[in-house]
């Protein structure tokens, strides 16, 4: 058949809340502009973000009942632990409560002061992370990575003649680790191939240098490698992913996103004199090694999550959720980053609101409009997430690319409401021209994006929204 179906059926459902452009117009105002402070019974579709926000299945609700609350040597530790070593094929695991957890850990067991940390693209809180340390973390995608409509299919991958000249400038004793990131979410969720994957850890491995993988979102970069990369179409996605993980000497994961689970993560090492200084860390700060601050409850879901996540049914019918919202919009003249990845769709807000400067901020104008157009919630990933403000002079640095991510739950939304988005986007986009930009009236100086507010340089209010949806 044609036409790709849910892979599963609803058995619980939850109310949505619905608002009109007034009230909606009226939350953003109280909220500065910042649909991070909006109560999430305000929002009508969520795609703020794919982590902690999936569907669980039923089978991962048994597990909860499950769970067992010892305090060390829990079961559900033990099956956690099997689960991790058997997928990824790490022989030490380590548990946090969520990714920026195994990222803090990491980077502070391995880098210091001066440290270099190459990567295709770090998100928001491994760069944070990689800085907090006093280490520098360097983004080196391959060109294409940066150009929106370039329809390369591997634009997440780690430019290897850059990372070779960073390896002869500076040597292994400033380059602690090289981390790639599946699939490169600050570069529009593309994917990398496994060849690029083979070819960094054979740089890094030439150098003596541990390379680590984000795995955040493994399945979805292993299935698009099998739809994408030649020699790889008849290759099951464990088979891909184990290959992927044996080029590695160890990853971080937020079992939010490909864990299928509403909280968790670990960090996972092949060195045991590592893991044993990681261990101390996480006692420290976490709770003892063999729940790293979850529930027993928590790791149950993300053992039985890290199964189903690679079922060839279910990731075909995600990344044809994505496709679909990317393809329509797309044509419908919104320029979108090509082609749509596994997890969100990115439009290109330069692209889409050419009137607005990277400085007036037009990835944070687009996501207040089409919470005002539709109750949509998406996020900024453009100069107010990834900008640099110099904090001497106030001047601002603007980001390579001004993008905003629509970010798919997983298993949580229907053909219909992906539909509505398309309605609203595309509704939007006729009035576009119309709108101005806006600016910050306060910003922390980390991670400002989450707390920060802004006011519009244009009149923004309810009477611009072209549906009343």
């Amino acid at each position: 058949m044609k036409t790709i179906i849910e892979p599963f059926r609803i058995k619980v459902v939850e109310p949505i809340r619905m608002t009109t452009p007034a009230e909606r117009a009226r939350l953003l105002a109280e909220a500065g502009y910042n649909v991070f402070l909006l109560r999430s019974e305000d929002v009508l579709l969520d795609l703020l973000t794919d982590s902690g926000t999936s569907a669980m299945s039923a089978e991962q609700w048994a597990g909860m009942m499950r769970g067992d609350e010892a305090y060390a040597g829990s079961p559900s530790w033990y099956r956690f632990e099997e689960a991790v070593q058997e997928i990824f094929g790490f022989e030490h695991v380590i548990p946090t409560h969520q990714g920026r957890a195994a990222e803090r850990i990491l980077f502070s067991t391995l880098c210091g002061p001066g440290d270099i940390v190459p990567s295709n693209t770090h998100f928001d809180t491994t760069r944070a992370n990689v800085e907090a340390v006093g280490a520098r973390a360097l983004d080196i995608p391959i060109p294409e990575g940066l150009r929106p409509q370039d329809p390369h299919p591997f634009k997440g991958n780690l430019d290897t003649d850059r990372l070779e000249a960073l390896f002869r400038e500076h040597g292994a004793e400033r380059i602690p680790l090289v981390m790639l990131t599946l699939t490169n979410n600050s570069g529009g969720g593309q994917p990398v191939s496994l060849a690029n994957v083979r070819a960094v850890s054979e740089l890094c491995r030439a150098h003596g240098v541990p390379l680590y993988i984000d795995a955040c979102r493994f399945a979805e970069n292993a299935f698009l490698i099998r739809l994408r990369e030649e020699g790889q179409a008849e290759r099951g996605v464990p088979e891909i992913v184990r290959e992927i993980f044996s080029l590695a000497e160890g990853c971080t994961m937020s079992a939010k996103k490909d864990g299928l689970a509403n909280i968790g993560g670990f960090v996972a090492t092949r060195d045991p004199a590592l893991a044993r200084r990681q261990r101390n860390l996480l006692i420290l700060t976490e709770g003892f090694p063999t729940y790293g601050g979850l529930a027993g409850r928590d790791l149950e879901a993300i053992a039985i999550g890290l199964r189903e996540v690679l079922d060839h049914d279910y990731l075909e019918y995600r990344l044809a959720s994505v496709r679909y919202l990317g393809e329509r919009i797309a044509a419908g003249g919104v320029p979108i980053v090509e082609p749509p990845g596994g997890h969100a769709v990115y439009i290109d807000a330069a692209g889409f609101l050419p009137q607005v400067a990277p400085l007036e901020l037009p990835g944070q104008t687009l996501v207040a409009e089409l919470y005002l157009e539709g109750g949509i919630r998406g996020v900024e990933v453009g100069t107010v997430m990834f900008g640099r403000r110099d904090p001497e002079t106030g001047e601002e640095s603007p980001a390579p690319m001004e993008l905003v991510r629509l970010a798919l739950p997983r298993r949580v939304y229907t053909q219909s409401h992906v539909d509505y988005m398309v309605e609203a986007i595309l509704a939007f986009a006729g009035r576009r021209d119309e709108v101005g930009g806006f600016r910050f009236t306060h910003q922390e100086p980390v991670l400002r994006h989450f707390t920060a507010r802004f006011e519009p340089l244009y009149p923004f209010d309810e009477g611009t929204s072209s549906t009343g949806l």
